[in-house]
Parts: structure tokens; sequence; C-alpha cells
């Protein structure tokens, strides 16, 4: 039985737009190569033209209206965005999933465990408006799950924090009840975490997985690429390559409100803009001696922060020069043209 629009994440949101220009047809872009986009509809799948034949500006979850030839015209205003720096040596940004309900950040019960790795996934989810969900899978290799699901919820006051063994279907239930139908989640994690795994217990499909290195619990890649893939409840799911980097960008907001506790103390320093070493009357300094607030929390979300002001201006001054220089290329074309035409 082919979906239904509301059954793809179709919303008010998404009419609204879409009443602006009714010719157009919607489409719920489900996967993303170099050279085309694939779309979903309730006719399903269909190759998708980008209009400069470029992919790099569409993310896995979109919606896009095309014209009768199956070309896209525009691209619907998101409602969630994940993104992040590129890897490597560039300064360009990456999307990672667009309108995303639910994002589930895994880890592991093992030494892949990382309370900075969860804070960054975090700041992620917050800065895009996506829910966030700790899934921490493998609690049946372990001998105290519990343990580890502590650690995670000291991170924030009521946040969600899953222990499942993925090969466990009532465990993979829990998992699938944060995202019920008409709904769009997105895994999050590094390699070796069980993602795969967990995804084909969420999809029913049958992914290959890859073991992980046994002295430090890491694993391989098993996921190349993103796609959209129907849940067995009806919801959605995005999974998403292994990260060994995230880079946040543009991620303050999402910074501040992982570290809230820190941002509401920093309100009751003396000065407004202290800087939480030696100034007298820092409330966030009277809370480390207090023993209330543990000064290894405040060096990452320093950390963080300037990590983030770091990356979005270097993507921001890269967007410039590239904004100049294609300015310059057309004055050069135009006053070519107007010499030709003395």
């Amino acid at each position: 039985m082919s979906p239904s629009l509301s059954d793809l994440g179709w919303s008010s949101h998404f009419a609204a737009q879409h009443a602006a220009e009714p010719s157009l047809l919607p489409f719920r872009i489900a996967a993303v190569h170099r050279d085309r986009l694939i779309g979903l509809s309730q006719e399903g799948e269909t190759p998708l033209l980008s209009p400069d034949q470029s992919t790099g500006a569409f993310a896995v979850g979109d919606w896009v209206l095309t014209d009768e030839n199956k070309r896209v015209r525009s691209v619907l205003e998101r409602r969630s965005l994940l993104q992040r720096r590129a890897a490597g040596t560039g300064v360009a940004a990456q999307l990672i999933a667009a309108n995303v309900d639910v994002l589930f950040i895994v880890s592991s019960c093992n030494a892949d465990f990382n309370l900075p790795r969860l804070e960054r996934y975090l700041a992620l989810a917050h800065q895009a408006g996506s829910y966030p969900v700790i899934v921490l899978t493998k609690s049946d290799t372990c001998d105290n799950a519990i343990a580890y699901v502590e650690q995670a919820q000291s991170l924030a006051p009521f946040l969600t924090v899953l222990a499942v063994n993925a090969l466990d279907q009532s465990d993979i239930e829990q998992v699938l009840s944060w995202c019920p139908k008409g709904q769009t989640s997105a895994l999050v994690g590094s390699s070796g975490v069980g993602k795969t795994t967990l995804a084909n217990g969420m999809t029913g499909q049958d992914q290959a997985t890859a073991g992980i290195r046994e002295d430090d619990a890491r694993g391989r890649h098993t996921t190349t690429a993103r796609a959209l893939n129907r849940m067995s409840n009806g919801g959605w799911l995005i999974d998403t390559p292994g990260m060994r980097a995230l880079r946040l960008l543009d991620a303050q907001e999402g910074v501040d409100e992982v570290f809230s506790d820190i941002s509401d103390l920093s309100l009751n320093c003396r000065f407004s803009d202290c800087q939480h070493d030696t100034e007298p009357g820092c409330a966030i300094q009277a809370s480390i001696e207090s023993g209330a607030l543990d000064p290894a929390r405040l060096d990452r979300w320093r950390k963080l922060r300037r990590e983030d002001q770091h990356n979005s201006a270097s993507v921001a001054q890269a967007r410039a020069r590239d904004k100049a220089f294609g300015k310059m290329v057309r004055s050069v074309m135009h006053e070519k043209k107007s010499r030709k035409g003395l």
C-alpha cells in the first residue's frame, strides 16, 4: 500500500507553502546522490532533476516541489536541519538530514561510551530543533547497563535514555515508540556502536553489519550513504554513516541548551562580561568550589563554544569569498558582452 503525503511526514507547515504554488508536485527527498535525487510520493520513488545539475543544497528528508518534468523548482522551508562543518580540511557546511522530529543518538555500553561526545550530539539535536533520545546499545553484553544509563541521564534533566539489545524485538519496539507513524527519525553515532543492527530491527531490512575492534570497541563504517527508510510502525528513519568527527556549525544556542546549568549560573555572576576564571563574584566558580559543578564540564562547555565559533566563522568567510568571486566573474562576463556590443 502506497503511503499518503501525511504518512510521509507532510503537515500544514508544508501545505501552506505548497498553496502558493499549487501547480507544482510535492516530493520528499529519499536519497541524495552526487548526480541525482530520489523523491518519494504516493506513487513511490521517482528520480528528480536538480535545477543546476548539483545536489549539495539538498538533504535527505527535504520536501521539494517539482514541475511536470520532475525538475525541482523549490525546496520548502524546513522544520529542522541537521548539519555540520564538513570533515577534513574543508570549510563547507555539510547537510546531514532535514525535517527530523526525533534524533536517536546511538552509543554503546562498552569502551565507546563517551560523555563529551554525547554532549556534542545533544547540541546538534537542540540546534536543529529535533527531540533527542539517547540509545545505548549492547546492553546485553555488559554487567551493569544501568550505570551507563545513569551517566547519560546526568547530562540533562528529563533526558530520555534507553538501554537496548538491538537483536531483541521488545527493545526495538521501545525505540520505535518514540517515532510513531508520520514522524521522522535519524540515527547518528560513531562507527561500531550498532546503528546498522538497530536500523535493521526498526525497518525490517537486512543491511550488512561489521564487527568491532576488541581493543577499543570501535568499528568500521557499514552505512555509506543517507537514505529515508520506512520503519515497521509507519514512521521514517534516516540512517547516517558513522561520524568519526562531528564538527558543530552555527550551534551556539544548541551548546548553551545542553549546558543550561552553566548558562543559568552565569546570569548570577557579578559582571555581565565575566569570563568565569578569577573574577570576583563569579557564580560558576563559586559552584565549582562548593562541589556542585564539575570543572571538567565547564571546560567542555568552553571547548564546544570555541569550536563552534571557529567553524561558523570559517564557513561564513568561505561563503563570503565564494560570493565575491561569483560577483567578480559576473562583472567580467558582463563587461565582455558590453565590449562585443560596441
